[in-house]
């Protein structure tokens, strides 16, 4: 009996420690009773997760940048070959309020730093240590523009309708909000808007999760499921994402941070543009010097047959 107590109890001990996991976040390591989530942001700095809702993206970043500096997986697939190198998307090592909100400022352990929005994006160029960022603007509009697979031709109506559906069961939001979706069946493209509106959902981490799932990185827990919305009884599914951001407030970029190329870019077209006025002003000169000389051609003629008729 007392045997089968102990399996009985040993059961009941695998099965709550197999249900203690984040399902918002696969890199979270789980334990206790109640069950605790917690994730590594950097050397001896544990983040406490809720891991009933998306994980916010700064803290997404920070443990993805962690990992990749200690050479643990951050993509799901592992290396395509030995050659391969990880593509991080842009992200850097951002500081984080406690609660997960981008700080304004960023440095990123170096001297240089730069403003961001609250989706992590740079909005201002970079600048010193000196550099002033005196709030945290709001992204209120995130659009992903997707990419389908061929092989499928979509209604628009059901495609909104399925894309909405798909985006709140899988990222834990209100349905209302995906405002649009717009299709294009020669390109294959979707266009989907998200906005904040009357809802407190942070759209930066729905628009970084879905970026991650498209491109074969899911965040989940479950990672071999994928966004795969279903029209019409056929499953959706997407080779390619790009992820734009709007904010509340224009971003602040100068010319003075701009690359060597970009520079050599604008002179070169700046200086086709003098080119094509020159060639302009030199072909109007040719011809108002043709206009000016053609009627003293005629005279000259007019007068010698005056001379012709007079002496005939």
């Amino acid at each position: 009996m007392h045997f089968v107590a102990l399996l009985v109890l040993a059961t009941v001990a695998a099965t709550a420690a197999q249900s203690c996991v984040c399902n918002t976040m696969k890199w979270a390591t789980c334990d206790g009773s109640p069950c605790e989530c917690k994730i590594t942001l950097a050397d001896q700095v544990k983040q406490t997760l809720e891991c009933t809702k998306l994980i916010p993206k700064c803290f997404l970043m920070k443990a993805e940048m962690y990992r990749a500096k200690k050479g643990l997986s951050t993509r799901s697939g592992g290396k395509p070959t030995d050659h391969a190198f990880v593509d991080n998307d842009g992200i850097y090592d951002p500081d984080c309020e406690a609660n997960g909100v981008f700080k304004a400022k960023q440095c990123n352990n170096t001297d240089i730093c730069w403003c961001v929005n609250s989706a992590g994006v740079r909005r201002t160029d970079k600048e010193g240590q000196d550099l002033k960022c005196e709030k945290l603007v709001e992204t209120v509009w995130v659009q992903a523009q997707l990419k389908h697979k061929e092989g499928v031709s979509l209604d628009q109506a059901q495609l909104k309708s399925a894309m909405a559906k798909a985006i709140a069961e899988r990222y834990s939001v209100d349905d209302k909000l995906v405002t649009d979706v717009k299709y294009d069946k020669d390109s294959r493209t979707i266009l989907v808007d998200l906005r904040t509106g009357t809802s407190n959902v942070d759209i930066a981490t729905v628009g970084y999760y879905m970026e991650k799932d498209i491109k074969v990185l899911p965040l989940f827990y479950n990672d071999s499921k994928k966004f795969s919305p279903s029209v019409d009884s056929k499953n959706v599914e997407f080779e390619n994402i790009l992820v734009y951001y709007v904010d509340a407030e224009p971003p602040t970029f100068t010319m003075k941070r701009l690359t060597a190329g970009v520079i050599a870019v604008i002179v070169v077209v700046v200086l086709a543009i003098i080119a094509g006025l020159v060639v302009l002003y030199i072909s109007k000169k040719r011809q108002a010097s043709a206009m000016y000389q053609k009627p003293e051609q005629t005279t000259e003629l007019d007068e010698m047959q005056k001379e012709q008729l007079t002496s005939s």
